[in-house]
């Protein structure tokens, strides 16, 4: 898995920054979840995983490549207070087993 960071910017008004960037999984051919992505964003911009959220992922049609959207937050406490819940859900809660 590569991930590039196409765009980049800070809002200081809702104290976080904004990064774009685009995730090439050619070797393995699905497309990797948000738990490796959110890994793979805070080893390469330093954040802790608890600050970090993906907005949305989505897969080009016709590549092995994704685009998405990823926000880091100054605080975790900023981020439970900006984000939406379902956004939350899907970068923090686990898949228990039996679950698709």
């Amino acid at each position: 898995m590569e991930l590039l960071i196409e765009k980049q910017r800070d809002n200081p008004l809702l104290r976080r920054k904004e990064i774009y960037f685009r995730v090439r999984y050619g070797d393995s051919g699905f497309t990797p979840s948000r738990k490796d992505v959110r890994e793979k964003l805070s080893g390469l911009l330093n954040a802790t995983l608890d600050r970090l959220v993906i907005r949305w992922m989505k897969p080009e049609f016709g590549k092995t490549e994704a685009r998405g959207y990823a926000l880091i937050y100054d605080t975790p406490e900023d981020m439970r207070a900006i984000e939406e819940d379902y956004v939350l859900r899907r970068n923090f809660e686990e898949k228990k087993e039996g679950e698709d």
